[in-house]
């Protein structure tokens, strides 16, 4: 059986937001095992799996990615929609937009230390939509 819902983000500034309680109490019912597929239907945000207990983790996340994908880059064709625009589409590419989570015992089977990232890789990115798809 496969259920779905299509959720909406609250507007997330730039970075890295710990969602995993959003995602959880927007599921239905959990089978005793299964998957959840997560999709986020944005070109220039992300979706990941890290560290859930010490926040300088997601800083870390930040400062390192924007080093590695820099605004502004002269190598940019992408730039009519402002500088942080095509570096949030590379980075949506390389962090990405989706991701599964096994479900055991009706329950998410996340890792102790694991949790839900939602990358928000644009200034002003809005509220965004996120399917959840759960397989049973």
């Amino acid at each position: 059986m496969i259920e779905q819902k299509e959720i909406t983000l609250p507007r997330f500034n730039r970075g890295y937001h710990l969602i995993t309680s959003l995602i959880e109490n927007n599921l239905p019912a959990l089978p005793e095992k299964g998957l959840l597929h997560i999709l986020v239907k944005h070109t220039s945000a992300g979706i990941t799996l890290n560290e859930n207990a010490d926040p300088s983790v997601r800083t870390d996340f930040d400062s390192f990615v924007n080093k590695m994908i820099p605004e502004n880059d002269p190598v940019y064709i992408h730039t009519y929609e402002g500088s942080d625009d095509m570096p949030a589409h590379l980075k949506s590419s390389v962090i990405g937009a989706e991701i599964t989570i096994p479900i055991t015992n009706h329950r998410l089977n996340l890792g102790t230390w694991q949790g839900i990232y939602f990358c928000e890789f644009r200034n002003y990115g809005g509220a965004r939509k996120v399917v959840l798809t759960v397989y049973s």
